[in-house]
């Protein structure tokens, strides 16, 4: 691997231009291609942002000698597609969460992964945030002590409802599980570590059967989990995770800045990140040196992180109750 990570981009909405912006941040990488739905839509991107090549398919792009990793950024129902097109001929994926759609897919593109010599991550973006990572630090350190519940919920409203839009359509992955839920049950995953033994779920559903909100407590024995994602309206998207001595306080914890300390009611330590960048950008420099050290994945996220995702909303999907 050379000291420049050439990138390519699969698919150039919302979440690209925002890796895009970011890439401003990093030295020591660059955006070589670019691929979309539309070769129009490609050709913009690569105006905006000074990429060098645009392409016709996914294929030609995974293909290009110049590009070294792919960020997958595509529609969730395409990504084990694209993702295992990249691994086969040898590229680095950093693919957009959610990884796949189900445990299924995600035990295949792992092993697509573990069959090639290319490398796989998960873009689970917030557990590189500075703010979740000092969190954890003070939380593993017994800062709080044992810890006895965490709460985090993340929910935005999508208006107006329509069954073909990439949020609700159900041939897409649509519904607010896979779109927003999974940060919370990633905060679960990154402080616990395991599967909870049991758990309670209320779903709300939209016209055409995907959920559009739901909330659940999530029993791990020691600690209780309770989770919560919504298209209906704006949850508070805090993340609290909360011991026998006091607790630490992460505002907006998807995109973290900040988190905050307290002893029982008392803050004792504030901590805020000097970040210029919107945060993707931790994440891409992240995959980078791991492909300077060789690896062919994260230790951070790693593949099995993204399987113990998929099977936490496999059995919270597995719960919900359709109105």
């Amino acid at each position: 691997m050379t000291d420049l990570v050439r990138w390519g981009v699969v698919s150039t909405g919302r979440i690209a231009h925002q890796f895009a912006r970011d890439f401003q941040f990093i030295d020591d990488g660059e955006i070589v291609a670019a691929t979309s739905r539309t070769k129009a839509n490609a050709q913009a991107f690569a105006d905006a942002y000074d990429v060098q090549r645009v392409h016709d398919s996914v294929a030609d792009l995974v293909d290009d000698p110049q590009v070294d990793a792919v960020y997958i950024a595509t529609p969730h129902t395409r990504h084990l597609e694209d993702a295992r097109a990249a691994l086969a001929v040898g590229k680095a994926v950093l693919c957009e969460k959610p990884l796949v759609i189900n445990p299924e897919e995600c035990r295949e593109l792992i092993a697509a992964a573990n069959a090639s010599s290319g490398y796989l991550m998960e873009a689970m973006w917030t557990w590189f945030l500075p703010a979740i990572r000092q969190a954890k630090a003070w939380v593993d350190a017994g800062r709080i002590g044992r810890v006895v519940q965490i709460k985090a919920d993340f929910g935005y409203p999508q208006r107006p409802y329509a069954p073909d839009r990439r949020e609700y359509d159900a041939s897409l992955g649509g519904g607010c599980l896979l779109e927003m839920g999974i940060y919370p049950v990633a905060l679960l995953q990154l402080f616990l570590g395991r599967q909870a033994a049991a758990m309670q779920v209320v779903s709300k559903h939209a016209p055409n059967g995907v959920e559009d909100d739901f909330s659940a407590v999530l029993d791990y024995g020691d600690v209780v989990g309770t989770i919560g994602s919504s298209y209906r309206c704006k949850l508070q998207n805090w993340a609290c995770v909360i011991g026998e001595d006091g607790y630490v306080a992460i505002p907006d914890f998807w995109r973290a800045t900040e988190c905050t300390l307290f002893e029982l009611d008392t803050p004792v330590k504030r901590f805020v990140d000097d970040r210029r960048s919107s945060g993707l950008d931790f994440e891409t420099r992240a995959v980078m040196e791991d492909l300077r050290a060789g690896r062919s994945e994260s230790p951070i996220v790693p593949l099995a992180a993204s399987l113990a995702f998929q099977e936490t909303m496999a059995s919270l999907r597995a719960r919900f109750t359709p109105s």
